[in-house]
């Protein structure tokens, strides 16, 4: 990619559990992105993955984590429920920060004493709402959240104690989700937009639309962890 791009595919022990995860850090990182994936999804969300490769263009790591072990996926496969329970995926969340802040980071390496990274979350649909949750958790940890087509009134009480700037990301065809982003973007008190993505539905999947989420993310990203 001509950006020093280094891959550490690892397992990070968090809240108890080991969970799979893929962390991408381009050379001189300006910050860290954890990603919290939608219902059912995983690490390997097509749409999170286009989004990781833009940020990695912007000078952002990544971290794509599964939420759910192998075992939990398998029986949300079955009955759903753990998908939508958002404590839990907010506590795992909140884990792999902390396991972040336990490592030493040089160029994406740990080992060093460059310390630790600014670090953004990124959320998508039910994977918002334990963004925003870890966020509230973390408030000296989380420096930028961005939603895309998330469910940030899952987050509850939550909201009013998210300090990082929040970028909420709803598209036009989408009129119950951007209702409810529209509520919730009222109840954070700290600086926060609502962007609308022409043209798009829930998936982003018309053409153009997931890069143009990308492109609002990196920008957002950018501007609220670049060091200095």
């Amino acid at each position: 990619m001509g950006m020093g791009l280094q891959t550490l595919a690892t397992g990070i022990d968090t809240a108890g559990v080991r969970l799979a995860a893929d962390i991408m850090m381009p050379a001189e990182a300006i910050g860290m992105v954890l990603f919290a994936h939608g219902s059912g999804s995983s690490r390997h969300s097509p749409r999170n993955v286009v989004i990781a490769e833009e940020l990695h263009r912007h000078r952002l790591g990544t971290i794509l984590p599964d939420l759910l072990t192998w075992d939990e996926a398998a029986e949300d496969a079955r009955d759903r429920h753990l998908r939508f329970d958002i404590g839990l995926l907010a506590d795992r969340l909140i884990g792999v920060i902390d396991w972040i802040h336990a490592q030493d980071w040089r160029r994406g390496r740990p080992g060093s004493e460059a310390g630790v990274p600014p670090i953004g979350l990124f959320g998508a649909s039910t994977g918002a709402a334990a963004a925003l949750v870890a966020a509230a958790a973390r408030r000296d940890a989380v420096g930028a959240v961005v939603s895309r087509g998330g469910r940030p009134d899952l987050a509850g009480p939550a909201l009013v104690q998210v300090a990082a700037p929040t970028l909420l990301i709803v598209g036009e065809h989408d009129p119950d989700v951007m209702a409810l982003n529209h509520d919730a973007r009222a109840q954070l008190t700290t600086r926060s937009d609502l962007l609308m993505i022409p043209g798009a539905t829930h998936l982003f999947e018309e053409e153009g639309t997931l890069e143009q989420v990308a492109s609002a993310a990196a920008a957002w990203f950018g501007d609220h962890l670049r060091k200095g």
